[in-house]
């Protein structure tokens, strides 16, 4: 009897999940267009005037996110004056991710790079948050061409202490992963996403309407909520990677944290960055904690603005 009403509870579960991945996704409509690579469709929103002089700016955010969440604190106010790009990195929002093998910083960047390069982009600001430090790195190690400038927003550089959360390591097991995550993911991530959310924001109090303009649903699908999962559990072994290498960088570079920061430490990660690659500049905030785009949004605008600076007279001393 009780394998019965297990198996009853799941098949409730599962069909609870799809009727909310529907309203979810009709609540979240995809923003921005299809972009095909090797591995992953990716789904591109542009802003601002395509003509714009100086480097286009990407923007890409970090995890347990999609690109809304850069766009309402830096890609509106950018766009008013600069080509913005925004991208929901594979497996996130409105992009699509084949398996495991996508999941890793460079081989984000590769897909990254692939689309800019389809979209016809020349070099551009590469403005990246939280876990898409390790990918914006990696993306000045192997595209360094791409690059006119990087902007590293509390980032992800070096390995670690723990792990990344019992959970993430849980539903990227085979079959029981899976299971987890077509079938109590979303109805119980429902109730815990505004909590969670509220603690990335500590010290700063998060914007009542934070969770709705940031599509922030849109990560308990099970899809999403995998990929997400698979990015996390990944992450610790690519940076330890990837630290050999930072001395290399050599495009302009800009890292901006805050001294409270309890998601992502700026002593174990942004400061051993910016004293590794000879062209960053260290920018630390006092009283902010992890979501530095919020809590100081003209702080980051105006280093971004400096940046998109030097990357135009760049540009224009290449072409005399």
């Amino acid at each position: 009897m009780l394998p019965v009403l297990f198996a009853a509870a799941l098949l409730i579960l599962a069909l609870v999940t799809q009727a909310g991945v529907l309203a979810v996704q009709q609540r979240f409509p995809a923003q921005g267009k299809a972009v095909e690579v090797a591995g992953a469709t990716l789904n591109v929103l542009e802003l601002g005037p395509p003509d714009a002089p100086g480097p286009a700016i990407v923007l890409l955010h970090g995890a347990s996110s999609n690109l809304e969440a850069m766009r309402r604190p830096l890609g509106e106010r950018l766009a008013a004056r600069h080509r913005v790009i925004l991208i929901d990195r594979p497996g996130h929002g409105w992009s699509s991710a084949s398996d495991m093998e996508t999941s890793t910083p460079a081989a984000q960047a590769q897909m990254i790079e692939a689309a800019l390069e389809k979209l016809d982009i020349g070099s551009v600001i590469l403005v990246v948050h939280s876990w898409s430090g390790a990918l914006g790195a990696r993306m000045a190690l192997d595209y360094p061409s791409r690059l006119a400038g990087l902007v590293m927003l509390a980032p992800v550089t070096h390995p670690w202490q723990g792990g990344v959360g019992w959970y993430n390591a849980l539903v990227t097991k085979p079959i029981i992963g899976p299971l987890l995550a077509y079938t109590i993911t979303l109805p119980l991530g429902y109730f815990l996403l505004a909590p969670g959310a509220r603690a990335v924001f500590l010290p700063q109090v998060m914007p009542d309407d934070f969770v709705v303009n940031s599509a922030t649903p849109l990560l308990l699908r099970p899809r999403e909520f995998l990929a997400n999962a698979r990015d996390l559990v990944r992450l610790k072994e690519a940076v330890r990677a990837q630290v050999p290498r930072y001395g290399e960088i050599t495009v302009p570079t800009v890292v901006i944290s805050g001294d409270v920061d309890k998601t992502v430490s700026t002593s174990i990660h942004s400061r051993p960055f910016a004293a590794a690659v000879a062209s960053a500049k260290l920018v630390v905030l006092p009283g902010v904690g992890h979501m530095v785009q919020n809590a100081a949004t003209d702080v980051v605008i105006g280093e971004i603005e400096s940046i998109v600076g030097l990357g135009a007279h760049g540009a224009a001393a290449a072409a005399n």
